[in-house]
C-alpha cells in the first residue's frame, strides 16, 4: 500500500515543480499489482478545471484497460478527492479509495460531504490517512513557498 502511495507523491513532487498543487494518483490492477494509470495536477499548466490527477489517472487507466470501467482497481490519491473526482471514481466502478492528506475545504470522501454514502449504483471501500503525514508535508510545504513568493 505505502509503495503506490509514494508512487503517488512521486507524482505529486513533479506537480509542485511545475507550480501546481501537488497531488498524485496512481491506480492499481488488485490482481496483476500492476499501476495502469497514474496522474498529477496540471490545472495551472493546462489553463483547464478537470484536470485533476484522479481524472488523468482515471483516462490513462481505462486507455489502459480499454474500457470505461475499472473493476478491481484501486486508487491511491495523496488528497482527499473533491466532489468532481468522487464522481469519476463512482462513475469508473473503482473499488477502494486509498488517500493521505484530508481536506477540510472541499474533500468530498469525509471532510466537506460524505459522497460515496450517498445512494448511486457503486460504493467504493474507502480508507484515509495512508502516509498522511507525507501527503500533508508536501502540500503545506507548497503553500508556504507560494506566499512567501507573493509577499516578495
Amino acid at each position: 500500500m505505502n509503495d503506490y502511495m509514494k508512487e503517488a507523491l512521486a507524482l505529486a513532487a513533479e506537480a509542485a515543480a511545475e507550480g501546481e498543487v501537488p497531488v498524485g494518483a496512481v491506480i492499481v490492477k488488485k490482481s496483476t499489482g500492476e499501476i495502469v494509470g497514474k496522474g498529477r495536477n496540471r490545472r495551472e499548466t493546462a489553463k483547464n478545471a478537470l484536470d485533476h490527477a484522479e481524472i488523468e489517472a482515471i483516462d490513462m487507466a481505462c486507455r489502459a484497460l480499454g474500457g470505461w470501467r475499472l473493476p478491481e482497481c484501486e486508487i491511491y490519491v495523496t488528497l482527499e478527492p473533491c466532489p468532481m473526482c468522487c464522481g469519476a471514481i463512482i462513475n469508473s466502478r473503482i473499488d477502494n479509495v486509498y488517500f493521505g492528506a484530508y481536506d477540510k475545504k472541499s474533500g468530498s470522501v469525509v471532510s466537506v460531504q460524505k459522497m460515496f454514502e450517498l445512494p448511486y449504483n457503486h460504493k467504493p471501500e474507502i480508507q484515509g490517512g495512508i502516509m498522511q503525514e507525507e501527503c500533508s508535508h508536501i502540500l503545506s510545504e507548497f503553500f508556504a513557498d507560494l506566499r512567501k513568493k507573493h509577499k516578495k
